[in-house]
């Protein structure tokens, strides 16, 4: 019933706006105007576009004027998009393979606004070029909300993407309107602290080992993911906490000799423990090379790699110790033991857990 009716309002919500044309009586605010809010991984190639790739990266801008219209395109015409305006969601887009503009709100009260286009599915379904917001004659851009004095970053795989989050079916679905990153416990946990929000993330991947021919330390430093020679500039921005929940991946794949990413990492043997203890800490000394000062939450969970019996809780505690690092902590979610992917409240008690942490053992 709940989610019947998730759906029906979304799909009230629903807003698909196919005019090309621009009035010349509308105020163009350029990918790269000032007053422009970005959070992620943001391409920037041009004075005239920007390029979101990632879960959970955005675009948002303060206005006064009772509408405004967003220009986009989209490679593949499969990335959705949650439009937040005056911080609730309002409605979701799809931008088109062909450049269109999109209403983000109209008629509204006169006065001032906040407008966001948040990126809600993952960057294998699609790039999106942004070509810049538009107002209403008479409207103004209003001066970016002060930047959030802390930053988290998120390494992860299906569950901190939000993969079929809303998805009740029992099918453990991603299509449509199922995978949502706004509702994952990343997203929940850097709201709740204000805190600028960057997530690195795909579903299937591991660190030794995935689903798919990438593995996360050949992809943790991208800007662009689709691109093999793209590189993210780590100096641009320090977190004050990084949490990483990878393996849950590993966990499967490495007792499935019989897959081909198996023989293409690990030919014919099994990696040993110490091989993955090895891996885990290679994986978070990258990590620590780029954010000196970062307290980094090594996590695992909600799903059967945290189960009663399973070994790679201890995997993961045997790397940190070796690491000996006094600001690189464990944090192990329960095992939901419920089917498929976390659905909306297991990734609230994800959440919930995380804050908690570190509410309890982070000073930022």
């Amino acid at each position: 019933m709940r989610q019947r009716l998730f759906f029906s309002v979304f799909a009230f919500l629903f807003v698909f706006s196919a005019s090309r044309c621009t009035s010349p009586k509308q105020l163009l605010v350029q990918p790269q105007h000032d007053q422009v809010m970005y959070m992620g991984r943001v391409g920037k190639p041009s004075a005239q576009t920007a390029e979101l790739y990632w879960s959970g990266t955005s675009v948002k801008l303060n206005f006064e004027g009772t509408g405004v219209q967003a220009r986009l395109k989209d490679d593949t015409g499969n990335s959705y998009y949650n439009v937040i305006l005056d911080g609730d969601t309002v409605s979701v887009i799809r931008p088109d393979t062909a450049a269109k503009l999109f209403t983000l709100g109209s008629q509204l009260k006169p006065g001032k606004h906040t407008v966001e286009l948040f990126k809600r599915t993952e960057w294998d379904k699609g790039t999106t070029t942004f070509y810049g917001f538009e107002l209403p004659q008479g409207a103004k851009v209003l001066p970016a909300s002060a930047k959030p004095k802390r930053s988290i970053e998120f390494y992860g795989n299906s569950i901190t993407a939000g993969y079929a989050v809303h998805d009740y079916s029992g099918k453990d679905s991603w299509e449509g309107l199922n995978t949502d990153n706004y509702v994952s416990y990343a997203a929940l946990t850097a709201r709740y602290f204000n805190a600028d929000y960057t997530c690195v993330c795909k579903s299937g991947i591991g660190i030794t080992v995935s689903w798919g021919p990438i593995i996360m330390p050949e992809i943790y430093d991208r800007l662009n993911p689709s691109d093999a020679s793209s590189r993210w500039d780590f100096t641009q921005k320090q977190p004050d906490v990084v949490v990483i929940n990878l393996f849950q991946n590993d966990s499967w794949l490495v007792n499935r000799p019989e897959h081909e990413q198996f023989k293409r990492r690990f030919g014919t043997e099994k990696p040993t423990e110490q091989d993955l203890v090895t891996a885990y800490q290679n994986f978070v000394k990258g990590i620590r090379a780029k954010y000196p000062q970062a307290h980094i939450i090594a996590a695992l969970g909600n799903m059967d790699i945290t189960r009663a019996g399973s070994p790679w809780p201890g995997y993961v505690e045997k790397a940190v110790a070796g690491l000996q690092d006094k600001k690189i902590h464990t944090l192990f979610a329960p095992y939901k033991n419920t089917p498929g992917h976390p659905r909306r409240e297991e990734q609230q008690a994800m959440a919930k857990l995380l804050i908690g942490f570190i509410e309890k053992n982070i000073e930022w």
